[in-house]
């Protein structure tokens, strides 16, 4: 079973919390999840100077390792600012190399329109 580890939304419109769930690849957003790893506030409390994110460590990297789960890119910027993956890990997306070489020899032209009437 394919296992991704992405947000789910929870809370009332303007009071939303997020909740860093394992869940099957080909469920809706909400869907009701395998495990609940963590939760996300990305509202500011009063006195507060971050926004807030409690996870359980041991069981995101359990699924991140062994369980093959692949995060969502959102996942993925949260746990590198926790500091759980490091920075071009392999969950990170790789930019595709271009197919025409950089000194920009092989650039076709733009396709022409036929004029308007």
């Amino acid at each position: 079973m394919p296992v991704r580890l992405r947000l789910s939304l929870h809370g009332h419109r303007n009071n939303r919390i997020f909740h860093l769930v394992a869940t099957d690849l080909r469920k809706r957003r909400d869907a009701k999840p395998i495990e609940l790893l963590g939760i996300y506030d990305p509202r500011l409390g009063l006195g507060q100077e971050h926004k807030t994110m409690e996870w359980s460590v041991e069981r995101i990297l359990y699924w991140l390792e062994k369980g093959g789960a692949q995060p969502s890119k959102t996942v993925v910027k949260l746990l590198e600012k926790g500091g759980i993956i490091p920075p071009n890990s392999k969950y990170h997306s790789r930019p595709s190399s271009p197919s025409n070489p950089p000194d920009g020899s092989s650039e076709a032209p733009p396709p022409s329109r036929p004029p308007l009437p």
